[in-house]
């Protein structure tokens, strides 16, 4: 199935670990080539560091990958705060993805305000860029955050509002589909605890963790551009893709990675805004959540928004980190796997990790 082919992709906040995958993903497609990918972000260092990696080749030797990067991508100065780079980033483009966000809990809870023009309004300027200029963009996938599931901090409240716009915007634009993926933290990403356990582990200790009863869901970062990819093969206007991943206790991560190390846990406390499960599906979402092959799918809740009937029965409960955990045995396999172990070289957004 053609869904990029020949199309201008622009990604949002594409400098970072999200948009560097989905990026070599693209472009190693032949049969599905996209005609230029375009890397939008404000960050200029992050942006020449992304272009020096691929065109040195440093995370690929195939030469195909590396021919096309410097055919095909096209990188764009910009900030999804400003409505007029916006504009000027979106003429001509096809499908966007919008991975520009704060995204850090911390972060957000001391500067909501700052949280709230990225989050919230960065996402607006999109909307108000393609119905004001009558762009003819054919698919928008915002990317969000288990936090925006029944949140409580600034982070969550601010991507949950993210994608009511995108959602809602299907009914002002319909020429346009616009589409969410949710998804948790994913491993190795910048601020997730596995590099944080990775450098306290290395100093001989302590490992921190807030509560002996937090859980997190273990994503991949291939499996989050799966998904994304999956949202823009299949999904309806208004949809929202979850996908169906392993969750662990984080004193079971914790213990996969000291291994038999003589390196102790210690018990500091839930940080402010976050959370001892994560929750992708609420109970008052699981009524219009259905089961698609290895995702969930959140159908809108507004009627105006028509998605084809289903004869599937809805999930009726919802999907959260402490619903079914993994063994601390599965766990160390899990990362294994994914070559996560202190022993391994950890890639952290492009950085190697030594």
């Amino acid at each position: 199935m053609s869904v990029f082919k020949d199309k201008v992709v622009a990604i949002t906040g594409g400098t970072g670990s999200l948009g560097k995958v989905l990026t070599r993903r693209l472009l190693a497609n032949d049969q599905d080539l996209p005609g230029k990918v375009i890397i939008f972000s404000r960050d200029e260092a992050k942006q020449h560091f992304m272009r020096t990696e691929f065109h040195q080749n440093k995370y690929t030797t195939d030469e195909i990958i590396y021919q096309d990067f410097v055919q095909r991508v096209e990188f764009r100065i910009g900030d999804i705060r400003n409505y007029h780079s916006v504009c000027s980033v979106l003429e001509k483009v096809d499908i966007v993805i919008n991975a520009a966000a704060l995204k850090q809990v911390p972060s957000c809870e001391y500067f909501p305000y700052e949280a709230v023009q990225t989050n919230i309004m960065g996402a607006e300027n999109i909307v108000r860029a393609i119905r004001e200029n009558k762009l003819k963009i054919e698919t928008i996938v915002g990317v969000s955050t288990d936090k925006a599931c029944k949140p409580i901090n600034v982070m969550g409240m601010t991507k949950a509002i993210q994608e009511r716009i995108f959602i809602n915007a299907n009914i002002s634009i319909p020429s346009t589909r616009f589409i969410c993926v949710r998804y948790g933290n994913v491993l190795a990403s910048r601020g997730s605890v596995i590099p944080l356990f990775h450098e306290q582990i290395k100093k001989g200790g302590p490992v921190t963790i807030t509560t002996t009863e937090m859980t997190r869901f273990l994503l991949s970062l291939d499996r989050a551009v799966d998904t994304v990819i999956a949202a823009i093969k299949e999904a309806n206007p208004g949809d929202i893709y979850v996908p169906m991943v392993p969750a662990a206790k984080i004193t079971n991560i914790a213990r996969a990675l000291i291994g038999n190390r003589n390196v102790d846990i210690v018990v500091t406390g839930i940080r402010p805004g976050e959370k001892t499960h994560e929750s992708l599906v609420s109970l008052e979402e699981a009524g219009h959540t259905f089961k698609c092959g290895d995702y969930y799918v959140i159908k809108p809740m507004l009627p105006e928004i028509i998605t084809p009937e289903t004869e599937k029965k809805p999930l009726n409960k919802a999907y959260t980190s402490g619903d079914s955990i993994i063994s601390l045995s599965e766990t160390i396999d899990l990362l294994s796997r994914h070559k996560l172990t202190v022993k391994d070289e950890l890639v952290l957004e492009g950085e190697l990790l030594r």
